[in-house]
């Protein structure tokens, strides 16, 4: 098998899915996005263990269901994220322009903050679905 960086199972797949824990995370504390961050974060959490493990005995992933599997699971959550991120981001800026009076400083900081986080976190699981992606085919032959 070819290893891709980046791919499950190997130490690059572990430090992009620590920082979508890390952004997850941060994006919970703002509540926000509380339902799509409150998927990515356990998945993520998972995902970085294994990882360790792999890392750590030195043996990658193998079977196409299971990198299948991970690369399904990065690419819709990568969209929920994104998807959540751009609503949060939308309604604040509409909330801002509205006068003023609606959205007060503290409160923009806060939705602008976690939209912010919202969209590292999807850059960083959309990066791992395509390592993902590109790894599947070396696993046929």
């Amino acid at each position: 098998m070819e290893h891709v960086p980046g791919s499950f199972g190997t130490s690059a797949s572990f430090a992009l899915r620590f920082g979508q824990t890390i952004f997850s995370a941060a994006s919970l504390i703002f509540i926000y996005l509380a339902m799509v961050m409150a998927i990515v974060t356990p998945w993520s959490i998972l995902l970085a263990l294994t990882d360790t493990y792999s890392v750590l005995v030195k043996l990658l992933p193998q079977e196409l269901r299971v990198l299948s599997i991970v690369f399904a699971g990065d690419f819709v959550l990568s969209f929920l994220s994104l998807g959540g991120a751009c609503a949060v981001a939308s309604a604040t800026e509409l909330l801002a322009s509205a006068d003023g009076k609606i959205c007060d400083g503290s409160l923009c900081i806060q939705y602008q903050v976690s939209a912010a986080l919202a969209f590292l976190c999807w850059f960083l699981l959309l990066a791992s679905a395509l390592f993902n992606f590109w790894s599947l085919p070396s696993l046929y032959y």
